[in-house]
C-alpha cells in the first residue's frame, strides 16, 4: 500500500515538473489599463462629456445656492426688525431650501456619475473583445491588466503591450466616427 502512494506520489511530481517546463513557454504581456484609460481618444471624449454636462448643470445649480446664500445673509439682518416668530419660521424654510439644494447637488452628482459609469461599462466591454482578439493574433496565451485592480505586482516593462493597444482602440474609435450627440430638445 505504501509503494503505491509513493509511486502515486512520485507519478504526480515528474507530471507537475514537466508542466512548469511547459509554463515557460507560455507567451505573455499585460495591458495598463489606466493608462489605456487616460490616453484612449473614446474615454477622453466621454469624460469631457460628462464634465461639460456637469458644468453646465452645475451652474444652474449654482445659480440657486447663490440666491440662497444671499437670503440666508439678510436674514439676520431681518430677523432683528421682524421678531422672534417671524425669525422661527423664516429659519425653518431657510433649513429645508438648504436641504433641497443639498439633495439637488447630491442627486445631480449621482445622476452624472451613473451616465458616465454606464457609457464607461460599455466602453470596458468594447476593449475586451480588443484585447481577446489581440491577444489571438499575436499568440499570446495570456494577457493581464494592471492598474486600480491589478492582478500583475511585477512585470518587466518589455511585456507591456499598452501602447499597442491604444493605438488600436483609438484607431478603430477614429473609424467607427465619434458618436454623434443627439442635441437636447428644450422645451
Amino acid at each position: 500500500m505504501k509503494k503505491i502512494v509513493v509511486c502515486i506520489a512520485l507519478a504526480v511530481a515528474i507530471v507537475s515538473c514537466n508542466k512548469t517546463t511547459e509554463a515557460k513557454d507560455f507567451k505573455t504581456a499585460y495591458i495598463d489599463t489606466n493608462k489605456l484609460l487616460e490616453e484612449s481618444t473614446e474615454a477622453k471624449d466621454i469624460k469631457a462629456k460628462y464634465e461639460a454636462v456637469a458644468k453646465e448643470k452645475g451652474a444652474r445649480l449654482k445659480v440657486e445656492v447663490e440666491k440662497f446664500q444671499a437670503e440666508a445673509a439678510s436674514f439676520k439682518n431681518d430677523a432683528m426688525k421682524n421678531g422672534q416668530a417671524w425669525a422661527q419660521q423664516k429659519g425653518a424654510e431657510l433649513q429645508q431650501r438648504e436641504q433641497q439644494l443639498q439633495y439637488a447637488e447630491q442627486s445631480l452628482s449621482q445622476q452624472i456619475q451613473g451616465e458616465h459609469g454606464v457609457e464607461m461599462d460599455s466602453v470596458v466591454v468594447k476593449y475586451r473583445k480588443i484585447f481577446k482578439d489581440y491577444g489571438k493574433d499575436k499568440g499570446y496565451d495570456y494577457l493581464f491588466g494592471s492598474g486600480e485592480a491589478a492582478n500583475i505586482l511585477y512585470a518587466k516593462d518589455s511585456y507591456d503591450v499598452t501602447k499597442d493597444i491604444i493605438k488600436i482602440v483609438n484607431d478603430k474609435y477614429k473609424t467607427e466616427g465619434k458618436k454623434e450627440e443627439k442635441p437636447a430638445v428644450k422645451k
